[in-house]
């Protein structure tokens, strides 16, 4: 299917400049298809007086007359006369007779879009001419205020510098519309756009009145001010903006009007965005309180820690000094990722960067005096919940400290690299020590398989039992030990 990006870099006689003009136009013209009720289609010349059509804009306010596809189609020849003759005009251009789409009959204008001094598109807007049948104040404002922003293109006015779609809130035509004079003053609010503000407090009658004083009558001393709020409310400028008071909260977003003479007026877009700031503000107590209990944990681990280094002063038994050293190092392992968690509002962690402090401290503990063991990555573990960043750690950590206990016993220089492949949610780990390698033992051997030692027990009943995954102990070709685990993250077996 050929999208609009495609389009616009194959036709000819478009810039780069040109090009990002349009994406701001398909990113801004919404606006006008809802407030006009109104199908838009954007058209490109190609060669020979043909057009492609580029864009498609379908109104959400009014069912559209063109459930079908249209982009990367050329035009047909009973649209193209009206095309030709709005090409290069600063009017408005208005087809001479109606035509039939399907059981509708559309009335057809067009008008050019001029960027940098050069025609480059038009826009058709076709109506049904059904929807004007009957309309009512609400319809007819809407129906003025689109024509008045589809008259601004031909002026390279509209679309505006910063388009819509860049902006913060996604206040739409339906939630409500206000129509401002050219000094600010209130011509008409649709019955939404007057509920949104009721919302806020305002009992009063909004026709007539001047918008910036009655949005700022409605502030209290402790209620926020957004510093683009003026610019929101007077219609000067193409910004949105938050009002919050009494209680409520609207998203505010001006577009201004443009005629010959310059400035005439705008149009406010409104919604109500009370319940979404309520259920912001409490996701932001919830992240708060999640990261204040795992920054409370990570302090009652390190408090345990203490008292586990407490007890192995108190011992004078090697064999028990050992195994408290064992237990506090792995009670700090579970520590530092608590850590790492307790600094994000997410329940995930940065494992590249938690997992390289922890590992260095490992190496740094497990090495006696005299002996250098460096350590370094291929690959990237990324982003990983906590219920697999924990067990994870555990793993690694005594992977390591069993690399520079056993196969670095001896030695005074070593070096351990760890690769990581991972695919989604399947992790390929590679510990690799230059060390001693595995003993020739088979009893050894055995060990290693079937985790006869506590470090190997961990090690097996993470990887096979919470993972699901292997892990397999091989010689490393070059000599020392390589370790291969092969795991799949949990939360990715929780969602399949």
């Amino acid at each position: 299917m050929t999208d609009f990006a495609k389009i616009i870099a194959d036709a000819p006689g478009l810039n780069a400049t040109d090009r990002e003009w349009l994406h701001h136009l398909v990113a801004d013209w919404q606006v006008i298809a809802d407030l006009g009720y109104a199908d838009l289609l954007l058209a490109i010349p190609v060669s020979d007086g043909q057009f492609i059509y580029a864009g498609q804009c379908r109104p959400s306010t009014v069912l559209s007359v063109r459930p079908d596809d249209l982009v990367g189609h050329l035009a047909d020849d009973k649209i193209r006369p009206l095309l030709i003759k709005a090409m290069g005009t600063r009017d408005v251009v208005r087809s001479e007779s109606i035509r039939k789409i399907d059981d509708y009959t559309i009335c057809d204008v067009a008008t050019c879009v001029w960027y940098a001094g050069r025609p480059i598109a038009v826009v058709i807007r076709e109506t049904n001419l059904s929807t004007r049948a009957a309309t009512g104040r609400y319809e007819s404002e809407s129906i003025k205020a689109s024509k008045r922003l589809f008259s601004m293109i031909s002026r390279s006015e509209f679309p505006y510098k910063d388009s819509v779609l860049s902006q913060r809130h996604n206040a739409r035509v339906p939630d409500g519309f206000i129509v401002l004079s050219a000094d600010g003053s209130v011509e008409y609010a649709s019955p939404n756009a007057v509920s949104c503000f009721k919302r806020i407090g305002n009992n009063s009658e909004m026709e007539g009145t001047n918008l910036i004083e009655l949005g700022v009558g409605l502030l209290h001393k402790a209620d926020p001010v957004p510093e683009q709020l003026p610019l929101v409310l007077s219609g000067k400028a193409p910004v949105d903006s938050d009002i919050e008071a009494s209680g409520g909260a609207i998203s505010v977003r001006s577009l201004p009007l443009s005629d010959e003479n310059g400035h005439c007026g705008a149009v406010i877009l409104c919604r109500d965005v009370t319940e979404l700031r309520r259920r912001d503000q409490q996701l932001k107590t919830k992240d708060a309180t999640i990261a204040e209990i795992h920054h409370r944990v990570k302090n009652n681990l390190q408090s345990v820690s203490a008292l586990l280094r407490l007890q192995s002063r108190r011992t004078d038994d090697p064999e028990v000094k050992k195994a408290l050293g064992e237990a506090m190092r792995r009670v700090e392992t579970i520590a530092v990722v608590h850590e790492g968690l307790s600094q994000t509002a997410d329940e995930v962690v940065d494992f590249d960067s938690v997992i390289s402090n922890l590992l260095r401290m490992s190496v740094d503990l497990a090495s006696i005096d005299g002996q250098h063991i460096g350590i370094s990555y291929m690959g990237s573990f990324g982003m990983m919940p906590a219920q697999d960043a924990t067990p994870l750690s555990l793993v690694l950590t005594e992977l390591v400290t069993n690399a520079v206990e056993h196969g670095f016993e001896g030695m005074t220089e070593g070096h351990i690299v760890i690769s990581v492949g991972r695919g989604g949610n399947n992790l390929n780990v590679v510990v690799e020590d230059d060390g001693r390698g595995l003993d020739d033992d088979p009893k050894h051997a055995q060990a290693r398989t079937h985790g006869t030692g506590l470090g190997t027990q961990i090690i097996n009943t993470f990887v096979q039992s919470d993972f699901g995954g292997t892990v397999r102990w091989e010689p490393r070709r070059e000599g020392g030990t390589r370790v291969v685990l092969n795991i799949k993250l949990r939360a990715a077996q929780a969602e399949n």
